[in-house]
């Protein structure tokens, strides 16, 4: 193992900060339910008071007071038409400390519920992940596809839904050259969505790796200790993509988020 001080202390940093985030108030442990508008045509959704109905590019909510629903944090009883929610601490409705987050994929709606209360936050116990080492922390090259796709892929739910796919991600691991094909991100930031030869043989059956926006000649850092847990692996009710088709890595990634403390590989 390979350590740099002044590294090593920046990754405990990111790595309290990632433990905070996962378990706050709203963070994705407390996800207890992805509801999808089309599997409820009478408008009336699980543990979720109100008549909620899709209307083209907008989500329709009918309630009355005594259903205990606030809109923008007051108490609601009428009709409003909702667009999506960028993240549940942005949703415009909520019961009590819950919020309820409408959200669309792929032009279908759902409301996804986030508790505080959820056995998942309750029961979380942190997450297991290897020390920092430099040896990890590798040189990239991105070289972009001339032209963005979509591809279907397999998500946590069943069901296939498109990953787009800008690129392919170059590095050497002990001598040996791999690839990863990454989605670019609006602010140019790379993403790949991997699994390893360690995935359900001590680490979560896959991760997520991020990298910073790649420098105009396609080099990049390649951070594997940095490797993040998705959504999923918090609670179930996540739709995350699996890997696409060739970024199965062929080497154990030791490095990173690897698990939730208590839990085995999945």
């Amino acid at each position: 193992m390979s350590t740099d001080p002044t590294a090593a202390d920046d990754w405990k940093r990111w790595h309290e900060q990632r433990v905070e985030t996962v378990s706050a108030p709203h963070g994705p442990l407390s996800l207890t339910g992805t509801h999808w508008l089309a599997d409820y045509p009478e408008g009336q959704l699980p543990a979720i008071p109100g008549q909620w109905a899709e209307d083209g590019d907008e989500v329709v909510l009918r309630a009355v007071a005594e259903d205990g629903l606030t809109l923008d944090g007051d108490p609601f009883g009428g009709e409003v038409r909702l667009g999506a929610d960028s993240g549940p601490a942005a949703s415009r409705v909520a019961l009590g400390e819950r919020r309820l987050m409408v959200m669309r994929r792929e032009g279908e709606w759902a409301v996804r519920d986030f508790d505080p209360g959820s056995p998942a936050r309750r029961a979380f116990q942190g997450i297991e992940a290897t020390p920092y080492d430099a040896d990890w922390s590798v040189p990239g090259r991105f070289t972009p596809y001339e032209s963005r796709s979509t591809i279907q892929v397999e998500n946590a739910d069943g069901r296939a839904r498109g990953l787009g796919l800008g690129g392919e991600l170059a590095f050497t691991v002990e001598g040996v050259g791999h690839t990863l094909k990454v989605t670019v991100e609006d602010d140019g930031s790379l993403w790949a969505v991997f699994a390893d030869a360690s995935s359900r043989q001590g680490s979560y059956r896959f991760r997520f790796l991020r990298t910073p926006a790649p420098g105009a000649d396609g080099q990049v850092s390649v951070d594997f200790n940095r490797v993040t847990l998705p959504p999923c692996a918090f609670a179930d009710h996540f739709i995350c993509p699996f890997p696409p088709p060739g970024n199965t890595l062929p080497f154990a990634v030791d490095a990173g988020e690897r698990n939730l403390d208590g839990r085995s590989s999945v």
